[in-house]
């Protein structure tokens, strides 16, 4: 089993989004300018580590969640938003869906997130709140 929780026994394996250590983030180095909103992002990695921690919990839905959290790490904010918005019932076609699915895959590689989009564009379709 992992050695959950990870920020207390592994803080030294720890990295952001950026790369930086967790032991690098404290709040002299933010003062001194040294830490910046990017380096306090979570990194794909360690979103796949608590996903494994999940998996090891047999909590299969939450280690999915961090899949998916993990994939969207490299997904800019708007796209994220707009994805946010257009999974919201009654506000895209079916097709607007799809292609939404298709642009994760292609160009995030986010093969999750877009099975995740397909069905919801499925179901929202055999429930009647598509556009």
């Amino acid at each position: 089993m992992s050695n959950y929780p990870l920020g207390l026994n592994e803080a030294d394996t720890i990295t952001s989004k950026t790369g930086k250590k967790l032991s690098q983030i404290t709040l002299e180095e933010v003062k001194r300018g040294n830490v910046t909103a990017e380096d306090i992002k979570i990194s794909s990695d360690m979103l796949r580590r608590q996903g494994q921690v999940a998996k090891e919990a047999d909590n299969t839905q939450m280690a999915a969640n961090f899949e998916r959290a993990a994939e969207l790490v490299n997904v800019p904010d708007e796209v994220i938003l707009d994805m946010y918005n257009r999974l919201r019932p009654n506000r895209s076609t079916k097709k607007e869906l799809v292609l939404m699915a298709q642009r994760l895959l292609e160009e995030y590689r986010a093969p999750h997130c877009a099975k995740l989009v397909l069905e919801a564009a499925d179901i929202y379709e055999k429930r009647g709140i598509l556009l």
